[in-house]
């Protein structure tokens, strides 16, 4: 990686699930560089437990972080963009976003939002010049996995036991996962500059064949409830 040299750099402390504190930070981008053409909503973090564990507070929290602290930036970055008729927004959601896991329900939920509004978001602007990317990705080799990170249920319920063990089995993975950031990082410089960038991308093997493996379910249940779904139409 090449060192920045002065005035390519501008450190910024935000915090999240402040709207204002956002809209100052994108502020003082634009006034620093003159323009803003990429905006990456990287933050984010894992929730695991049952629905009936977690507790309201925590529920907030991950959503707060992980779906209106991504709105909020796009909400204060699009102004700019609409103005210079382009920019790409990246929303990193999750494989958990499509295909998640036992024991992660709110954590998906989140990353479900994500990729939804991201869909669609890519649609509404795109005759405005600027593009939207979804990614999906798998085990990367970062914070992600480790107990500082993750957030688990402070209420545990026993009958849940087999969550938390695959709770356990997910923090041990740490170190382990399939995905170099690096070589992500050098994707995402590609899809910046690329002139048709993907909707949604899965990144990762992983993410690609989890993914897989919810379409071939999807397309079979689909197909199998076919008579159960045609039957509410007006005759």
């Amino acid at each position: 990686m090449g060192e920045a040299t002065e005035g390519q750099f501008l450190p910024l402390a935000v915090d999240l699930t402040q709207a204002g504190s956002i809209q100052s930070s994108v502020k003082k981008t634009y006034e620093q560089f003159g323009q803003i053409d990429v905006a990456v909503n990287n933050a984010g973090y894992g929730i695991g437990g049952a629905v009936e564990e977690l507790s309201q507070k925590e529920i907030m929290s991950n959503f707060e972080v992980n779906v209106f602290g991504p709105i909020h930036v796009i909400q204060s970055v699009l102004p700019y963009m609409r103005k210079q008729r382009s920019g790409h927004i990246f929303n990193i959601s999750s494989i958990a976003g499509f295909a998640p896991h036992i024991g992660w329900s709110v954590y998906a939920a989140t990353k479900f939002s994500l990729m939804g509004l991201t869909e669609v978001l890519a649609q509404d602007v795109q005759s405005l010049g600027i593009k939207v990317t979804a990614v999906a990705p798998g085990g990367f080799r970062t914070e992600f996995n480790k107990a500082t990170s993750l957030v688990l249920s402070v209420n545990k319920i026993e009958d849940y036991s087999e969550l938390h063990a695959g709770h356990k089995h997910f923090v041990a993975t740490d170190g382990k996962q399939l995905g170099d950031p690096e070589k992500a990082a050098e994707v995402f410089i590609d899809l910046a500059e690329s002139p048709n960038p993907p909707a949604q991308l899965f990144l990762g093997s992983d993410a690609y064949r989890r993914a897989s493996e919810k379409l071939d379910q999807l397309r079979e249940e689909l197909e199998a409830n076919k008579n159960i779904s045609f039957r509410t139409d007006f005759e």
